[in-house]
């Protein structure tokens, strides 16, 4: 499944994302209002969630010649959003949002979002790399023109480490944060203070394989399929809403290497879409769940 790559012709559209609960005429007046304001909508994916009772939607408009300032279309469309009760966001497409990568030794998830991010395939500001792993660790990746940040931590040092990566965090003003195999369990207080914008791969599909050694878990009950999980964080560990997931069939020849290669690669792709996919705004959290408007 390809990632959502953002071309040159949407430098000058904007993203227009919300949920509330489903009732009759949203589609028409966030239509109507569009067209009345001036602008010109390009794509829209909507969702009516019957179990929840809640309705999702994302649209991608343009302004056109007579089109309203943005500001002003915000501002004006602030009564309709509180008329729903509507949670949105308005924002131009091209707006980059800034991205913490958190990573232990393990580096392959980081290798690869440095380099979709380096050739623009993923639109984002990469606000710092943090690492409980010093520097050297990472000699053979390009961190060119990356504050790299070493916080080491241990468990008697744990709440002070995180409130260093809080304080990072705030003063790089950053957006999303990617646990990019940080193979430390954040707090529940920093996963309360996170949520809804910090990503988790997962070495499975969850809640299986859990713990130390996934791999030779896997290679030890003759599993035919591996697969890894893209998801927010929680409070509850490893069990945050399900972003994306992927699979990949193995055998009886495979050793746990063959399992682990196969289990980055899986990874790697995993947890770019779901990235992707969040700073494009087709996300939406969904109570334990999320929707996803993947094009």
């Amino acid at each position: 499944m390809p990632i959502c790559q953002m071309s040159t012709e949407m430098s000058n559209t904007y993203l227009l994302s919300f949920s509330c609960p489903d009732r009759p005429g949203i589609v028409s007046a966030v239509s109507t209002y569009l067209f009345e304001s001036g602008c010109n909508i390009l794509e829209a994916n909507q969702f009516e969630d019957a179990q929840t009772g809640r309705f999702f939607l994302r649209t991608m408009f343009e302004p056109m010649e007579n089109a309203r300032p943005l500001d002003d279309i915000r501002a004006g469309y602030a009564v309709i959003a509180q008329r729903f009760a509507m949670e949105w966001r308005m924002r131009p497409r091209h707006e980059k949002q800034r991205v913490m990568l958190l990573v232990s030794r393990l580096d392959h998830c980081l290798a690869d979002l440095i380099y979709r991010w380096r050739i623009g395939e993923i639109p984002m500001e990469i606000s710092a790399v943090v690492s409980n792993h010093p520097r050297t660790a990472f000699d053979r990746l390009d961190l060119a023109g990356i504050p790299f940040h070493h916080l080491p931590v241990t468990g008697d040092t744990r709440s002070e480490q995180e409130a260093q990566i809080w304080n990072l965090i705030q003063e790089t003003r950053s957006d999303v944060v990617v646990l990019a195999r940080y193979m430390q369990i954040l707090s529940e207080d920093m996963s309360a203070r996170l949520s809804g914008r910090c990503i988790n791969i997962h070495h499975s599909f969850l809640p299986g394989f859990r713990g130390a050694r996934p791999y030779h878990q896997a290679h030890a009950r003759g599993v035919k399929l591996i697969g890894a999980t893209a998801h927010y964080v929680t409070t509850d560990l490893d069990e945050g809403p399900i972003i994306e997931q992927d699979v990949e069939r193995v055998s009886h020849q495979d050793t746990p290497e063959d399992l682990i290669r196969k289990g980055r690669d899986i990874e790697r792709r995993v947890l770019a879409r779901a990235l992707a996919w969040h700073l494009d705004d087709r996300t939406f959290l969904n109570g334990s769940r999320t929707v996803v408007f993947r094009d």
